[in-house]
């Protein structure tokens, strides 16, 4: 699904004297969402000549999408991403899904020394006040020794280090010839914290995306400095005015949370209410983020009228997305295929009025390769590495399982 506003008043390009900038805003949505993203992005790489998503000027990235968002600011593709992602041969690192979801032992750990503690206070409070002592406060008192989060985001950190390491990027928001802004929220004042921003450039890419990334009760929150972060989502959606602000002449952004409409899917009218707790939720979570979204959108067209933005998100009908479990990776690779292949049926069916926009920007629409309708996301992120010899690729396996053995070791 695409949203496009038009510059309304903006000086034609030929006429300004520095190249037109173009800025990136991915919004989070967990791991089907990033996957999602990777595999919108693929279809729109390709499909437009011109466009290079890792040699842009402006990166914003939030939680997942902020994931995605570093990489590409660090000159690495969405192509070799997707490959890492989906587990190709042709990876150059190993990705397992598993390290994801591995529980917070320490935060286990630490909270479970505190209950003690918990218990005493709740006992002294009964024998202070046994009146105050109700079933909810008993609970908000014994609350303090659940965990903050069931996963440990340490290895989003790791992972993202790796990787910068293993392709010869660096670190740090200073090492890039671009500029990326991660988006946060300080646990302590609600407030968003873009790090890239002056006074927040001093923390690695590495960690200010794992902070932004720590959806709370998934993931503890992360401390930088004396501060903690939480998921950078929780105060809005995209963050496209990072973006803005700092003059970018054609935005792309990708919001892969949308609600679902059953429409004339066929579905039985309970089918969401059938899905119990966990539907219900994604679907209240899912319009809150669109209509933020959306007002957001309307006032962007007014508030920065120099500027081309382009929205890309889910169809409203898309199944395939909406009942898959967000939080899973066990479908990524069908999934990735979903979104490359839905992003590429938008950019047929709009390609007359994109077409014009793109112009400007000395990009074209490739529509020999649009029309290929055999064409894959394996096909198309493989195409070029299928004479590569296969030793070196089962070296490269075999040395990141060496790697991974010796870590669990030590552990």
């Amino acid at each position: 699904m695409f949203s496009l506003h038009q510059a309304s008043r903006r000086t034609p390009l030929s006429r300004q004297d520095r190249a037109p900038a173009i800025g990136l805003a991915l919004a989070g949505g967990g791991p089907v969402g990033a996957v999602y993203e990777l595999g919108a992005l693929r279809a729109l790489e390709e499909s437009i000549d011109g466009l290079r998503l890792h040699e842009l000027d402006i990166y914003v990235g939030v939680s997942a999408g902020a994931f995605i968002a570093a990489s590409l600011a660090n000159g690495i593709s969405c192509t070799e991403q997707c490959r890492i992602f989906m587990g190709t041969q042709q990876a150059t690192l190993r990705f397992v899904p598993e390290l994801f979801l591995r529980p917070a032992y320490r935060e286990y750990f630490q909270r479970a020394l505190s209950l003690p503690g918990v218990l005493r206070d709740a006992l002294l409070e009964i024998l202070r006040n046994p009146a105050a002592a109700t079933p909810s406060e008993l609970i908000t008192e014994l609350g303090r020794a659940l965990p903050s989060g069931i996963y440990d985001n340490d290895t989003i950190h790791e992972f993202l280090q790796k990787s910068f390491s293993m392709h010869g990027k660096g670190n740090h928001f200073d090492d890039l010839d671009c500029e990326l802004y991660v988006v946060a929220v300080d646990l302590d004042s609600g407030a968003s914290v873009r790090f890239g921003d002056q006074g927040h450039r001093d923390v690695p890419i590495s960690r200010a995306v794992q902070a932004s990334a720590a959806l709370p009760g998934l993931y503890p929150p992360v401390r930088i400095g004396d501060r903690y972060y939480v998921d950078g989502a929780l105060r809005r959606t995209l963050h496209a005015s990072t973006a803005l602000d700092r003059g970018v002449d054609l935005l792309i952004g990708l919001n892969p949370l949308v609600p679902y409409d059953a429409g004339d899917t066929g579905l039985p009218l309970k089918a969401l209410i059938g899905g119990g707790l966990p539907l219900i939720l994604s679907q209240t979570f899912r319009a809150l983020i669109q209509s933020r979204m959306q007002v957001g959108f309307r006032k962007y067209h007014t508030s920065h009228p120099n500027a081309d933005l382009l929205l890309i998100e889910p169809e409203k009908d898309d199944k395939a997305l909406f009942f898959t479990n967000v939080f899973s990776y066990a479908s990524r690779t069908a999934l990735c295929e979903h979104a490359y292949q839905a992003t590429r049926s938008d950019l047929r069916r709009h390609a007359e009025i994109l077409a014009p926009v793109l112009d400007e920007y000395g990009m074209h629409l490739n529509t020999e390769r649009l029309a290929d309708t055999e064409r894959t996301l394996a096909r198309s992120i493989n195409h070029d590495l299928e004479g590569h010899a296969a030793v070196g690729r089962d070296l490269a396996t075999v040395l990141d399982e060496l790697e991974e053995a010796l870590q669990t070791t030590a552990r």
